[in-house]
């Protein structure tokens, strides 16, 4: 089954309509706003309505379909998105129905990659988190515990209690401060210096987790993007893991779009290009194209002289750059790529200049 063109809402006119639509449910909140004013409001959020019905109509579609990998979390937010309004609007009474339409603020994230990879990052790192969470509810009940044995005579209103004293601790342990409980005796206020600089270094740990957790998973899933790139270049699909290895990390991949210069004739070459995807135009007397699993630019390594031609992105092309230090990183790691390249370039200068 095709899904209708009409019913797709791209991304960007997805968080435009949640936004359009939160500003009119903040609006309606406003007492002196005259009867006029709150129909268009109303009218507003129901358009909006009507274009999340139809969302929800083609992401069913999509699934009906089969073409879709995964679409749980999308159809989640598409049904609440349209059914939390329309059950507010058939049982709950004007005006706090409009409310309800809050909810579309789950919407923007529908198509955000950025949560699966915070998923991923939770599961990695959860027995550390686990274990900064537990070291901070000990340390937490046993702050609470403190200030209650010290400041309990002092301050009965605010410290009566070990669940009372909690609150400070909490508030003292996060450096928030907000000053509506404060130790009076000394020794309570020695306990809560020692209490916020032990919240600095717990906050710091969870902090720093997460900061690893993420830089791990974007630098594997960086990894594993350029290692598909790589294996797709003629060139390196005969060598071994570990040469692979070597190549992925020291080629960048880079996308071009259509006409845009690559490289240009006369200046100063510090790289050289490997084609995955496209095809790029070399500026010759006779123009020549290349396409995927060739690489230009490598005269400017070998012998150090500026570039003979200018080369453009005749289609969006796909690129692994090799920088001159990489390549004599290669050079020595993998010699019979380099002796491929030193020969194509040999090549190419004996039938016409080219990069």
């Amino acid at each position: 089954m095709s899904v209708l063109p009409f019913l797709r809402i791209c991304a960007p006119l997805n968080a435009l309509l949640a936004a359009t639509g939160l500003v009119a449910v903040a609006t309606l909140t406003t007492p002196d706003m005259s009867g006029r004013s709150r129909l268009a409001l109303a009218a507003v959020l129901t358009v909006i309505w009507g274009a999340y019905l139809l969302q929800l109509a083609e992401t069913l579609l999509k699934r009906r379909a089969g073409d879709v990998r995964d679409r749980t979390p999308a159809i989640a937010i598409d049904v609440l998105a349209v059914l939390v309004p329309l059950a507010a609007f058939l049982l709950v009474g004007t005006p706090d129905r409009s409310l309800y339409c809050a909810v579309w603020l789950l919407k923007p994230l529908r198509d955000s990659t950025f949560f699966p990879l915070l998923g991923r990052v939770l599961t990695n790192e959860a027995r550390n988190l686990i274990g900064v969470t537990t070291v901070f509810g000990i340390v937490l009940f046993g702050v609470a515990l403190a200030a209650y044995v010290i400041e309990r005579d002092v301050q009965p209103e605010k410290f009566g209690s070990i669940p009372q004293a909690m609150w400070w601790a909490v508030v003292t342990l996060s450096t928030t401060g907000y000053g509506d409980a404060i130790p009076e005796s000394f020794a309570g206020r020695v306990l809560a210096g020692v209490v916020m600089m032990s919240g600095i270094g717990i906050f710091a740990l969870w902090a720093g987790i997460l900061a690893t957790g993420f830089y791990q998973e974007v630098r594997r899933e960086d990894f594993v993007r350029n290692w598909q790139l790589v294996a797709a270049v003629p060139l390196f699909q005969k060598l071994g893991p570990a040469a692979v290895v070597e190549i992925v990390r020291a080629l960048r991949p880079r996308i071009v779009p259509a006409g845009a210069v690559i490289c240009r004739n006369g200046e100063t070459g510090d790289q050289m290009f490997f084609v995955v995807e496209g095809r790029v135009k070399v500026a010759m007397p006779n123009p020549v194209e290349l396409g995927p699993g060739t690489f230009f630019g490598e005269m400017a390594l070998i012998s150090g002289e500026p570039r003979s031609a200018t080369v453009s992105a005749a289609t969006v092309v796909s690129l692994l750059s090799l920088h001159s230090a990489d390549f004599q990183m290669l050079c020595s790691s993998s010699p019979e790529i380099a002796e491929i390249i030193r020969k194509t370039a040999l090549e190419r200068r004996a039938a016409a200049p080219m990069a």
